[in-house]
């Protein structure tokens, strides 16, 4: 049984990394299509091409990086000699919902940012009102990371001793 409570944990963690995962390249695919389209529009009437446009490309990626955090600290729980019985599948169900809610933040971040870089090619302006607006989205993505490390941590028991007692 602590195999299948492990192994649920486990899941639970790489599930929060590849559904951050799917919605950075989800927001990254949106942005960096609206970054080339802008692009391709300063070309056509003869102004420089923005190099800005990158940033606003690149901001959903950081949405994996927080899946990643997460999933190591799920997987350092979960395999920890401290995992509270039962706690893979709260972990399992943690995982899920933190890795819709950060992948969600990246898709609509990498909508933001397309829209910012269509914005910014065409008027040359609004760098810092731009930047704002994706960060804001991101906020979302941060606040699920922290709130699901704190959840995390409380599926590890203070006393290791007390469990395996109990359990004997």
């Amino acid at each position: 049984m602590e195999e299948i409570n492990v192994a649920l944990g486990i899941a639970g963690a790489v599930i929060t990394l590849g559904l951050s995962a799917v919605g950075s390249g989800l927001g990254t695919g949106r942005a960096g299509a609206s970054a080339v389209g802008a692009w391709k529009k300063c070309y056509a009437q003869g102004k420089p091409a923005p190099f800005i446009l990158l940033s606003y490309v690149g901001a959903p990626i950081t949405q994996t990086l927080y899946g990643m955090i997460v999933m190591f600290v799920m997987i350092n729980t979960a395999t920890s000699a401290g995992f509270r019985p039962g706690g893979g599948i709260a972990m399992l169900i943690i995982g899920i919902f933190s890795g819709i809610a950060m992948g969600l933040s990246a898709h609509f971040q990498g909508l933001v940012a397309a829209a910012a870089a269509d914005s910014q090619a065409e008027t040359g302006s609004g760098l810092a009102n731009n930047m704002s607006a994706i960060g804001i989205v991101e906020t979302v993505a941060i606040f699920v990371m922290v709130f699901t490390l704190i959840a995390v941590g409380n599926l590890a028991v203070v006393d290791p001793a007390a469990v395996t007692a109990a359990a004997g």
